[in-house]
């Protein structure tokens, strides 16, 4: 006995994918429509269009101890060196000198007593521990003004101690800039002004603080002059 083959119904859903995805390719090819593989990381550009703009907040209530710095290293994400003597007296002070040093000497209690660290913000290198000051790239008080004000203690702690926000400078060079913002303030070295700019940017970016308007300028002109 002959048996006949059944008919299968086709799934609709199934012909609609096939259809738009041949219709996606089609874009492709006549039009160069690029289509997303993976959400693309933020460029700093669109960063700094990301940030909310307004003026700086009211410095009621600041103190630098509103921001406990100086922590534990270990804590808050610092990796030491394998063979750093008594890592674990190491604040993040300790942490950023020898990070940045080369040829570093470390003592017990993390005591760091020599080393060479090259200062972004004037081009010169220094020899003396006591000649580097450990700069918050956007200062605490800048901070305090653009947003931090309203944090909790602990948030306020991370800010001042993880790596990303610190950096060893020559302590003069710290000292002129103090709490300015990038539009009363820029590193000596034009060359440093794109990283600044960036790191400032970075910064502000992921802890949610806000920038005004002339501090927004700055920044713009800062980023042209990246190659």
């Amino acid at each position: 006995m002959e048996r006949r083959a059944g008919t299968q119904r086709k799934n609709p859903k199934a012909v609609l994918a096939v259809v738009l995805a041949l219709v996606a390719a089609m874009a492709v090819v006549a039009f160069g429509i690029a289509l997303p593989q993976e959400a693309r990381a933020a460029t700093v550009a669109e960063k700094l269009a990301d940030l909310r703009v307004r003026p700086a907040g009211t410095m009621d209530g600041y103190t630098r101890e509103e921001f406990p710095h100086w922590s534990d290293a270990q804590e808050y994400g610092w990796k030491l060196p394998v063979g750093t003597p008594d890592p674990g007296s190491c604040d993040a002070r300790d942490a950023a000198l020898i990070r940045d040093g080369r040829g570093e000497v470390v003592g017990n209690y993390c005591t760091v007593s020599s080393g060479e660290w090259f200062d972004p913000y004037t081009g010169n290198t220094y020899y003396q521990p006591s000649d580097i000051d450990i700069d918050h790239t956007v200062p605490l008080a800048n901070a305090w003004r653009s947003g931090a004000a309203s944090w909790t203690t602990a948030k306020r702690e991370r800010f001042a101690n993880v790596p990303p926000d610190v950096l060893s400078v020559e302590d003069n060079a710290n000292a002129s800039k103090g709490d300015k913002g990038p539009e009363a303030w820029k590193p000596p070295r034009t060359a440093y002004h794109c990283t600044y700019s960036k790191k400032w940017i970075n910064v502000k970016h992921q802890w949610a603080l806000s920038v005004t308007r002339a501090e927004r300028s700055a920044l713009k002109q800062m980023l042209s002059t990246c190659r």
